[in-house]
């Protein structure tokens, strides 16, 4: 789920050219709307946008100038959620159930996506920086908020994960992580929730590592730390629109543990690193056991070669994995048996990054995030040519 923020080594140096931590606690401004006029729009620079090829099969369900999305959640009742991180933004609605023409309702209420001043000791109780929402099969809503704003460092007492229960809109459990686990310069990234089980299963992006949290009791583990499956690779010069991800001050962009997806069974959690070729999984009944050594649970981690780079991953019931394959604008799809094939390739697919089904399967949620056109990445200045959408598209069953 994206989804991607900009952990890595260039941290610190590339969000201080952005000032975004101002502007986070500042007052803020309503989120812009897109509109889609059918004709190609022009930004600031004058560049064209994206066109949808006529046989895509991508139809939007909703687009925004700004601010800038990244995660999505589809309930079985078929409401839309929308996750908006406190990036180069300062959303109204970081968390926002999306409504007819693009609207954007804070959820689960307004209270709950406040971030300034007035309410800065009272960390458990906003949204600082919410990085993914995530639909369980269960039916239920979960937020996760590694709580810091522009990816300078996390708000102490921030970091946590909320349960809502859809049918009240309201939060019905809270789960802070302590800096054990994630620490100042993490970066919760991304969950997956096993209702029966009882655990939460989350990639941490900022050290590079898994975190695992017992939903009965609340307590988290951090597993894997800097472990080379949770680590990207700048030796491989990953691009996106065939540049490389270069932050301000010259160096190349590292990616660390993103994208997640639990097998239907539940049996296995599998991850990539962003910046990376390299496909993983373990048994969850392994990261369920804290009686396993590191040595240990090295030993059951599974190396399933090579897939395309991409942010957000997804199975379906036949264990097919769909990734985001931001390199070429493209959505592609691992077969149980290790074949790569493209499902969609639509230039409008800038930086696709995170995924949903409906409650049937058949179709498949995708967002785009423009992730490399912003100013992190783009020399200083934003390059956003086009809305950021969310797409979907029926995918069968």
């Amino acid at each position: 789920m994206l989804h991607t923020p900009f952990p890595g080594p260039a941290r610190a140096a590339v969000l201080l050219v952005l000032g975004c931590l101002g502007a986070c606690s500042g007052p803020s401004s309503g989120p812009t709307a897109g509109t889609d006029s059918g004709a190609p729009s022009t930004d600031s620079l004058g560049t064209s946008a994206p066109v949808a090829p006529a046989n895509s099969p991508l139809q939007v369900v909703a687009q925004f100038r700004e601010p800038q999305i990244v995660g999505v959640a589809v309930l079985p009742d078929g409401r839309v959620f929308g996750d908006f991180p406190r990036w180069d933004n300062n959303p109204v609605a970081p968390i926002a159930e999306i409504g007819p023409g693009n609207t954007l309702k804070p959820y689960p209420d307004a209270e709950w996506c406040k971030w300034d001043e007035t309410v800065r000791n009272e960390p458990q109780k906003h949204w600082i920086c919410p990085q993914s929402v995530y639909a369980d099969p269960a039916g239920m809503l979960w937020v996760l908020d590694p709580a810091s704003p522009g990816i300078k460092g996390t708000v102490p007492g921030g970091p946590k994960l909320v349960k809502i229960d859809p049918a009240t809109n309201q939060v019905v459990q809270k789960i802070a992580v302590p800096a054990s686990v994630a620490p100042t310069k993490s970066y919760l990234n991304d969950v997956r929730v096993d209702p029966e089980a009882q655990y939460a299963y989350i990639t941490e992006s900022g050290i590079g590592s898994l975190v695992v949290i017992d939903l009965k009791t609340g307590k988290s583990r951090q597993l894997l730390a800097r472990h080379k499956s949770m680590l990207g690779d700048t030796t491989l010069n990953i691009k996106a629109d065939g540049k490389l991800l270069v932050d301000p001050t010259g160096k190349q962009g590292q990616f660390n543990a993103d994208g997640i997806a639990l097998s239907h069974d539940r049996q296995y959690l599998y991850w990539k690193p962003l910046t990376s070729y390299a496909l993983y999984r373990i048994k969850t009944e392994a990261l369920r056991n804290p009686a396993l050594t590191e040595a240990q649970l090295v030993a059951q981690i599974e190396d399933l070669g090579k897939v395309p780079a991409c942010d957000g991953m997804i199975l379906d019931a036949q264990n097919n994995l769909y990734l985001t394959a931001f390199e070429d604008h493209s959505i592609k799809r691992r077969t149980p048996a290790g074949k790569i094939e493209t499902v969609v390739q639509d230039p409008r697919l800038e930086w696709p990054d995170t995924f949903a089904f409906s409650a049937d399967g058949r179709t498949l949620y995708v967002t785009n995030s423009a992730i490399h056109k912003t100013p992190t990445w783009s020399q200083g200045v934003g390059q956003q040519d086009q809305p950021y959408h969310i797409f979907k598209m029926a995918v069968g069953k």
